[in-house]
């Protein structure tokens, strides 16, 4: 039975060497069909169906029709989902511009041009294929057994969100492509120790934060934590930390920008607040009797696990029945975390042990933000809907690597192989029976 140790120690062997050739391959697969899947999403996605398309989609426009690099969040309109001209209503939308503006210069003029944005689209393609052929190149560079690879590589492919987002224009494409880099250049500088590692790192966490405030907290927190671990072995260069400091300023810097201008790094622009108002009165929650924190901890956590699969459809019994696999396969992750943890208090951690205890506590720390800022629109606005998991995305590799954690833990061979079979075929089960049809 390989352990994480084994497979991180023996690069070249010609073992590991057929099962990286092979891997590969496997991943070129996943890749071509996630890339197929997201093209035909990209074809044929309705404007308004999720994802807040429309209003990403005008802050793009927005940036092509002004010129500006910094737009004032006042000023932004939004686009007619029909004739994409603009509109009186305001744009809610409050991150950096850096992702947009990378979208108005590379892209066709969205104002007046509805077909146009096939071409955006697939732009979002790219990047969601960038990140996720990171974190897949994670499983071939840790020179994992075939079936422990399949345990890694079937949850990526099958994050029931993943393609359909990519398939849209949306920063957390951006958030992910740059996550994806950070988390492999990551593993790979707990592996080497070389610096082109922590300068690849380095641009993932600025390329993932430029897009989202998550995406700062998630990628700044991996990179910190595995920072400090290579400065408490003493393997981090005085000029290394120089380096860190100073990517992580860049990648602050709109945040910076934003606290100056309006006095939060997340401000709550009119254009925020009227949409929240509106969208509270529609559903009856500005006037219902607010939460408890307790109280709403546990809906947040529970509206977590069932936007894992979010849908616009009605959910039946199999559907909801369904939502059973993402719990037991986040407790499998909490137990592979404590195994990690456990294995470097141990002094005996591989290099995969060490990555999946930075990637959980950089997911707690957000976590807790994250269910605190939507606390404060609870009580301010009762609003209720904020727990979206795509959020996440840039440590999409936690999971998967933590059920690695535990599987290695697992030492009868029956248990092993129970949990191995769930952990390759029960994302495919959720992905057949958590969705809603027709």
């Amino acid at each position: 039975m390989s352990t994480l140790n084994d497979v991180c120690a023996s690069p070249h062997s010609r073992r590991n060497v057929l099962v990286a050739k092979s891997g590969w391959h496997i991943c070129a697969f996943v890749l071509s069909l996630f890339v197929l899947a997201a093209t035909l999403s990209a074809i044929r996605k309705d404007v308004t169906r999720g994802f807040d398309e429309v209003a990403h989609a005008s802050y793009v426009a927005h940036l092509q029709h002004s010129g500006e690099g910094w737009p004032a969040f006042a000023d932004m309109r939004m686009l007619d989902p029909s004739t994409f001209r603009f509109t009186g209503e305001a744009n809610y939308l409050d991150h950096p511009s850096l992702y947009y503006l990378l979208l108005a210069w590379i892209g066709p003029d969205l104002e007046d041009h509805p077909q146009a944005i096939i071409i955006h689209r697939l732009i979002n393609v790219a990047l969601g294929a960038i990140g996720l052929t990171a974190l897949m190149a994670i499983g071939i560079m840790a020179n994992l057994p075939r079936l422990t690879l399949y345990a890694y590589l079937v949850p990526l492919a099958c994050i029931p969100v993943l393609a359909p987002l990519a398939g849209a224009i949306n920063n957390d494409n951006a958030a992910f492509g740059g996550g994806g880099i950070a988390t492999l250049a990551a593993y790979q500088l707990l592996v080497t120790g070389r610096r082109g590692w922590l300068m690849a790192a380095l641009a993932g966490v600025i390329l993932a934060s430029w897009a989202k405030f998550t995406a700062l907290l998630l990628t700044g927190g991996l990179i910190a934590g595995v920072s400090l671990w290579l400065l408490w072995q003493g393997r981090l260069q005085p000029r290394s930390i120089v380096l860190i400091a100073v990517a992580m300023l860049v990648a602050a810097a709109p945040y910076i920008a934003l606290l100056a201008q309006y006095g939060s790094p997340t401000p709550r622009t009119a254009g925020q607040i009227a949409m929240i108002k509106a969208g509270a009165i529609a559903v009856g929650w500005d006037g219902a009797e607010r939460m408890p924190a307790l109280r709403f901890a546990a809906h947040f956590l529970s509206e977590f696990v069932l936007e894992w699969i979010p849908t616009l459809k009605p959910r039946n019994a199999l559907n909801y029945a369904a939502l059973a696999i993402p719990i037991v396969t986040v407790l499998c992750a909490f137990a592979g975390i404590f195994v990690s943890a456990r294995r470097i208090a141990q002094q005996q951690p591989a290099s995969l042990h060490v990555l999946i205890v930075a990637l959980g506590l950089a997911f707690a720390v957000t976590f807790l933000v994250h269910g605190i800022y939507a606390y404060r629109l609870h009580t301010e606005f009762g609003w209720l809907t904020s727990a979206y998991p795509r959020y996440y995305l840039p440590l999409a590799a936690l999971v998967p690597l933590a059920g690695l954690a535990l599987l290695e833990a697992v030492k009868q061979p029956s248990a092993r192989a129970i949990l191995l079979v769930f952990l390759i075929a029960g994302p495919v089960l959720l992905c057949i029976t958590g969705t809603p049809l027709g």
